[in-house]
């Protein structure tokens, strides 16, 4: 195991300062045993092609992290890294990039299995999910830690043997928790899928000593007094939360949003959690359309600089106010109760007089001028340019899933030319993945010679996934913006 010299601090304050430290997980072989029949049970809109959502895109997405997070960890090393084998990717094997950084969860996972007793424990949590049995189990019980670390993801032995279901929607890290501050709140997935990548995540929390000092900082939601006597149609009581809906704007400013995969309860218990730890002192609940197009707030907005926003159109304030309806249209379409954006922002030295906002734009305006001090105009980046049918397809293959490495420097999908069309008319350089590697790599460019740039990802089988960049990160260090 990892020594407690190794330990680091958790500290996240804003969506676009400097990234210095995340939690990744890259393609496993789990992704190529989705079968059509289970994709949309497993998450998946479609089934990928494992050898290419690897070699030909994640791996860019790991090279371009290391060079801006850990360069001494790949400069002068592609070729290494680009062997057809990919050990360098692989935990366990001798060239791993194994990176204190760049965090893959199963390196963690691996290491806290060393442990005899959490072995144990979470071998016969793993089984009682997933009905094994007492054979299995016991098969389990004398697999090495690497080895075990596999097959709780991937469910296979080998290529050929399947124990249980993979958990290929452990890519995206950031549903499994967030950092706030100096805190971790953890997630309570909404879909039974995820409820085995819930559980390693946990223990991986509680009990590697990489966490060992924030262990006092991890924030659990609970549920509903007798729950399990609710009806199917109190799905509202339930508590489920999925970190693509929290978005942590300022030291004080938290963002949570209502969605397919996020409840009202939850969001409740959010706000009254965050406030009595005294994690921030201001919470804006964002509801959205319970609509598998949306899933999560990230889907439809992100944050590339204090003064700039990537978004959905349909949120926009002149859709929400039908500014270019006639009188009896405009009438018409505000009846439409059911599909409606909901803003409310609390603050805890006044909760009971919530602040209320009628768009998204009204809001991230005030984040940018009033938390964030922006003495610049307010910019929207629309999905698609705003231009319909480009803003729904590009907001499908996640236009608007953007992670900052540092203030307007972003990453996000080759595939969404309309929006990446709105990106340059506003200034914004853009360059693919690969030539920004190259450069990097020779030393013709820097990482800190990098301003106002979308860098462009491959994106063909990633985008079958649904979901972008920022769903597959898990900040644990960004530096505060001052």
């Amino acid at each position: 195991m990892a020594n407690k010299q190794s330990e680091a601090p958790v500290r996240v304050t804003s969506e676009i300062g400097t990234l210095r430290k995340l939690l990744v997980h890259s393609p496993d072989s789990g992704l190529g045993k989705v079968v059509p029949s289970k994709a949309q049970d497993w998450l998946f809109e479609d089934i990928v092609h494992l050898d290419t959502i690897r070699r030909k895109e994640y791996d860019y997405y790991t090279k371009i992290l290391l060079y801006f997070l850990d360069p001494d960890r790949i400069k002068g090393k592609l070729a290494e890294a680009d062997d057809p084998g990919r050990g360098f990717y692989k935990p366990g094997r001798p060239t791993f990039f194994k990176s204190d950084k760049v965090v893959e969860l199963q390196w963690l996972l691996a290491e806290i299995l060393e442990n005899r007793e959490i072995r144990m424990q979470l071998i016969a949590s793993v089984c009682a999910i997933e009905s094994c049995s007492f054979q299995i189990q016991t098969r389990l019980q004398d697999l090495k830690p690497e080895q075990l670390a596999k097959v709780f993801i991937t469910g296979s032995v080998d290529e050929k043997e399947m124990l249980f279901p993979p958990i290929p929607n452990f890519i995206f890290t950031r549903d499994i928790g967030i950092v706030i501050g100096e805190y971790l709140l953890l997630n309570k997935p909404a879909k039974k899928a995820r409820t085995r990548e819930a559980l390693l995540s946990k223990y991986i929390f509680f009990h590697h000593p990489f966490f060992e000092r924030l262990r006092p900082n991890v924030l659990e939601l609970s549920e509903t007094f007798q729950h399990f006597l609710l009806p199917k149609d109190g799905e509202e009581r339930k508590v489920t939360l999925e970190g693509g809906d929290i978005m942590v704007v300022t030291p004080d400013h938290v963002l949570v949003g209502v969605s397919e995969r996020t409840s009202m309860e939850a969001a409740y218990q959010v706000t009254n959690l965050l406030f009595s730890r005294n994690v921030v002192s201001k919470v804006s609940i964002i509801r959205i359309p319970k609509k598998r197009d949306y899933m999560h707030i990230d889907t439809v907005f992100t944050q590339v600089k204090r003064n700039v926003w990537v978004m959905l159109g349909n949120f926009s304030k002149k859709a929400i106010t039908n500014e270019d309806s006639d009188p009896v249209q405009r009438i018409l379409e505000g009846q439409k109760k059911d599909d409606q954006l909901r803003i409310i922002q609390f603050r805890k030295d006044n909760v009971e007089n919530p602040t209320y906002f009628n768009n998204l734009e009204d809001l991230l305006v005030d984040i940018s001028r009033s938390d964030l001090h922006s003495t610049e105009e307010t910019v929207f980046l629309y999905s698609g340019n705003n231009e319909f049918p480009f803003d729904v397809r590009e907001q499908w293959t996640d236009s608007c899933n953007l992670l900052a490495l540092k203030e307007g420097v972003v990453l996000g999908y080759d595939r969404n030319d309309k929006t990446v069309e709105a990106f340059r008319k506003n200034g914004f350089h853009t360059i693919h993945a690969e030539e920004l590697i190259e450069q990097l790599d020779s030393g013709r460019l820097t990482t800190a010679e990098i301003h106002d740039t979308l860098i462009l990802m491959p994106s063909a089988e990633l985008s079958r996934a649904r979901g972008g960049f920022h769903c597959m990160s898990m900040p644990l260090v960004r530096e505060d913006i001052r």
